[in-house]
């Protein structure tokens, strides 16, 4: 496993090649819609926090490196709105194709009929993707410190920021903590899971959040499992959560949701 992240970024350059081939920058840059009203994300997070109530963002896979397959039959929209109807605040949903099954069409596909902000999580490395994601209709994008350099994530959020797009500066690390905190946007989501080794450490979260200050506002991601670790990271002034395989694999979704939620 030493080397996915460097495989799934190669495979992500030949990927980005082949799509500029059927579609050009300059297509997806007269293919922006100049009109379309972006749902509120990064607000939405902000306010989670700001009172105390805990918001899911509901991820959304078919398979994963570390989990193989999540969901044999596998139908994006169907899930998007259970989501929303039991109380999810946003969806992510995953749309690389070689490792996690995904498609970018299933964001255009779900933004049609649910009515919560959608994330577009995938390994961004190249402005084509940034407007490509707007193109679809993403809300959000995810910025993965470990495969960019603190330039190219500054290029990236200004971009986003230009079309309309909100983000997700995704640290794993106390150096990338810092990195991030240098570059200054205001989400910065903490992955519990080593993207080298696909472990799992719920204290990574923990062990980062105090190194960043009150004007950020912090998504802890990957493991959680129960209400018990919402509530631990909760006491931490976490209120945001980025979950998927739990909720995913949960015969109850409903009551899944609603404990992990805990805002009775």
């Amino acid at each position: 496993m030493e080397n996915l992240l460097k495989n799934i970024c190669q495979n992500k350059e030949k990927e980005i090649v082949e799509s500029k081939k059927k579609c050009s920058l300059k297509t997806l840059e007269k293919l922006l819609s100049k009109t379309d009203l972006k749902r509120d994300f990064k607000k939405n997070l902000i306010d989670a926090k700001k009172n105390n109530k805990n918001l899911i963002i509901g991820e959304i896979k078919k398979t994963s490196p570390s989990a193989g397959t999540i969901i044999q039959d596998y139908f994006p929209e169907e899930i998007a709105l259970s989501y929303e109807k039991y109380g999810i605040g946003a969806i992510s949903v995953l749309t690389d194709k070689k490792y996690f099954e995904g498609d970018i069409d299933h964001i255009s596909t779900i933004k049609k009929s649910a009515n919560i902000p959608i994330l577009r999580k995938d390994f961004i490395i190249d402005e084509y993707q940034i407007l490509e994601s707007k193109v679809y209709n993403a809300d959000s994008i995810l910025l993965i410190l470990s495969i960019l350099t603190d330039s190219k994530v500054k290029s990236f959020l200004k971009i986003a920021e230009e079309i309309n797009l909100d983000c997700i500066i995704e640290t794993h690390n106390e150096d990338e903590i810092h990195r991030a905190l240098n570059i200054g946007y205001p989400i910065i989501g903490i992955n519990n899971r080593n993207l080298n080794s696909l472990s799992i450490d719920l204290n990574n979260t923990s062990n980062l959040v105090n190194k960043i200050d009150d004007s950020f506002t912090v998504i802890a991601e990957s493991g959680i499992k129960n209400k018990n670790d919402i509530i631990n990271y909760n006491n931490l002034g976490i209120f945001n959560f980025l979950i998927g395989e739990t909720i995913l694999k949960s015969k109850n979704k409903e009551k899944t949701i609603k404990e992990l939620l805990n805002n009775d």
